[in-house]
């Protein structure tokens, strides 16, 4: 009788074990119920770079991290644990700025409509550091109300920087920044990996060089090393250089160093595109050619140099060295056609989802190039109620890069709007940015993006696109604006 009872507790005390084994092995945030609001609950996304380590209280690094999640119910609440300044969008809508909240912090003062929601919360940065206490404990909803999975993207892009890829001096900082506003027009993930004032090169005066902090997942001296297995980038944008020359860098530690960084970042993402940006301002430009040149001719093909001659408006410096909001929209509109050239092509031909994101409003104009193709023009007569110019801006074997501008040339608003055409050689769709496109054989449809629902009288919208072609590329020969001919021109 009592072997029988030692056998049972044996076998009872295994089980626990066995239970008590698979809990601690569970992955981080595997314990947390999905749904629950908690910093671990798995619906909630934490984009960019977060330390994690504390489950009741993640804390954002560098500048440009966000988190994002859905949500039911009529209400959304922020856990903080001390003041900080916030901006948070609900449901796409523009960005709300709240300043100096702390505690339970209500998102919602008139409550929404019930049903499915979704949220973006975004802590401001001040050249690089949080102004303020960025911690988040967690979301708190209705009774009953739960999150929803957070809706993927198409990919990650990181940019790397200093003061200019933060946005300090732009209305929003990070959110006004050219790295934000490329990451929104393409529909990606994207993080800011960027401090005002830092260098590219680690220096005696203290200047935070990002040949060392880079894999960290802040900026913060003693910051934990950053775990890159919570995400891998499809594209890195390096714009490094400027405050070099002030600490005393040589071209030749410089040159080194940027070197060294590129093969850094390819050692964390082995598959990602690099972009080496000129400085806007011109400096360290041969080093930067020279240490890409390095890595291409140790066998690194995916690195690439971009000339940035004329990003930058007369008028888009707030000062001497940073860009203003024009200055960092220009500068997006020129990179954004690139980084898409260089995000890695779909699995298959289905056209590019809607971005999972509103970006804040702001224009994205397309940047001026010279046709490499014509299309003809469309024998709608003066009964057409749109003009459409459709740009071939690169093509290479088997690929091209194209603008559509469409003008509203009628008396009424469009709310909704949606561009079509027909492709006549078997093009394919591969991303495309400004609109959500879908294709149906060679029928491409474009709907207008939510931030940019509405399509007044004499007012243009440019979408975007890549696409594969093969024997011929010609161009759509005819178009339609809400079911209504075009002129094409």
């Amino acid at each position: 009788m009592q072997l029988t009872r030692l056998t049972r507790l044996a076998v009872v005390a295994a089980a626990l074990a066995t239970v008590l084994a698979a809990v601690l092995a569970a992955p981080p945030g595997a314990q947390a119920a999905a749904g629950d609001g908690t910093p671990t609950d798995p619906n909630i996304r934490f984009v960019g770079r977060w330390d994690t380590r504390n489950s009741s209280a993640y804390v954002p690094g560098w500048a440009g991290a966000y988190l994002t999640t859905g949500f039911t119910g009529t209400t959304v609440k922020l856990k903080q644990r001390n003041a900080i300044d916030l901006y948070y969008s609900i449901d796409g809508r523009p960005d709300v700025y709240l300043q100096n909240v702390q505690g339970t912090v209500n998102l919602t003062p008139t409550p929404i409509p019930a049903g499915d929601h979704t949220l973006r919360v975004s802590y401001r940065v001040v050249a690089g550091s949080y102004h303020g206490d960025a911690v988040f404990q967690g979301l708190v909803l209705d009774s009953g109300a739960r999150t929803l999975p957070a809706q993927p993207t198409r990919g990650m892009v990181e940019f790397v920087g200093d003061s200019i890829t933060v946005g300090t001096t732009t209305s929003k900082n990070a959110l006004t920044a050219y790295g934000w506003l490329v990451g929104e027009q393409l529909g990606l993930d994207h993080m800011q990996v960027a401090q005002g004032g830092a260098c590219l090169v680690t220096t005696a005066d203290g200047c935070v060089g990002l040949d060392r902090r880079f894999v960290k997942v802040s900026a913060a001296d003693g910051a934990a090393d950053h775990d890159f297995s919570r995400y891998q980038a499809d594209v890195v944008v390096i714009n490094l250089g400027t405050n070099d020359v002030g600490h005393g860098v040589s071209t030749t530690q410089f040159q080194d160093s940027y070197a060294g960084l590129l093969r850094t970042i390819r050692s964390k993402y082995p598959k990602a595109a690099i972009l080496a940006l000129q400085t806007f301002r011109g400096r360290f430009v041969a080093q930067t050619q020279a240490a890409v040149q390095t890595v291409n001719n140790a066998g690194d093909r995916n690195v690439f140099f971009v000339a940035t001659d004329g990003w930058v408006p007369s008028d888009g410096l707030s000062d001497s060295v940073h860009p203003n909001d024009a200055g960092h929209r220009a500068i997006a509109a020129e990179l954004a056609p690139i980084v898409a050239g260089h995000l890695p092509p779909r699995t298959t031909p289905t056209p590019t989802p809607s971005p999972s994101r509103t970006p804040t409003p702001a224009p994205s104009p397309s940047p001026s190039r010279t046709p490499s193709a014509s299309p003809s023009a469309t024998p709608s007569g003066s009964a057409a109620g749109c003009d459409v110019h459709y740009t071939v801006t690169n093509q290479w074997p088997g690929g091209f890069q194209a603008d559509v501008q469409v003008t509203n040339t009628g008396a009424a608003v469009l709310t909704p709007w949606a561009l079509r055409w027909t492709f006549s050689d078997g093009q394919q769709i591969d991303q495309g940015w400004n609109g959500t496109f879908t294709q149906t054989g060679a029928t491409v449809t474009v709907a207008g993006p939510q931030w940019s629902l509405a399509l007044a009288p004499g007012a243009s919208a440019t979408v975007g696109f890549t696409a594969t072609w093969n024997g011929a590329n010609g161009a759509p020969s005819s178009f339609t604006l809400n079911g209504a001919g075009c002129r094409a021109a």
